[in-house]
């Protein structure tokens, strides 16, 4: 007889969140909101491509952010200067957010006279993409400097998005980074994944982007 018991409790933990998420998505399309997840490393560059996104968006859709972070308020500080609603969620520690933090997120923000509200998730390429937030897509960033490995390394996150920005390309001529292969790895995790090649810094490629989610939007309200 084993002298130690071993519980395994992982399945259950995540079929309750599941169920969670789908109970926040039901009640996002009553509303007619629209949730999106945005993951990536800490440096990818997502606070100022999600700045390029509000500004391309903001006078077309009513948006509201949700800054996840284990501490601190720098980037909702930052966002709160575009004018649209924001605020800071802390983890208290915890490296993801789960649709139960999610949803207290989503309280406090206040959806019912928005279009599109986006969490900005805590930054890393692994927990955030272990857990449904109830988000109606989720999308990562991969920086060029990051390298074009990162689908072979973290297959789950690209699996489980539905949107690769491939950002700073303005600095491909200094990495070795192989656009071609990037591609090929991250779809050959998720052939249906849309990628969209991006420079936050310059604005290259963030007009096809913002358009995507733009009638990604207005398909979940039922406008197309």
């Amino acid at each position: 007889m084993d002298p130690v018991r071993i519980i395994e409790i992982k399945e259950s933990v995540f079929a309750d969140n599941d169920a969670e998420a789908e109970r926040i998505r039901g009640e996002l399309k009553k509303e007619k909101t629209f949730l999106l997840n945005l993951m990536s490393s800490p440096g990818s560059g997502k606070t100022t491509t999600l700045l390029k996104t509000v500004e391309q968006l903001k006078d077309r859709l009513r948006i509201g952010i949700m800054e996840a972070d284990i501490d601190s308020a720098v980037d909702a500080q930052i966002m709160a200067g575009t004018g649209v609603r924001t605020i800071q969620l802390h983890t208290g520690g915890m490296c993801h957010l789960d649709a139960g933090m999610t949803e207290q997120g989503l309280k406090e923000l206040g959806t019912d006279d928005l279009d599109l509200a986006i969490l900005e998730n805590v930054g890393n390429l692994v927990c955030p993409a272990e857990f449904d937030t109830g988000a109606v897509k989720n999308a990562m960033i991969l920086s060029v400097p990051e390298g074009h490995d990162k689908p072979l390394k973290y297959p789950l996150i690209f699996t489980v998005c539905d949107v690769l920005l491939i950002n700073k390309i303005d600095v491909l001529p200094y990495f070795d980074f192989d656009m071609e292969k990037v591609i090929e790895s991250a779809h050959m995790r998720n052939p249906a994944l849309k990628i969209f090649p991006v420079s936050a810094k310059t604005g290259e490629g963030i007009e096809a982007w913002t358009e995507w989610l733009y009638q990604a939007v207005a398909e979940w309200k039922g406008e197309n």
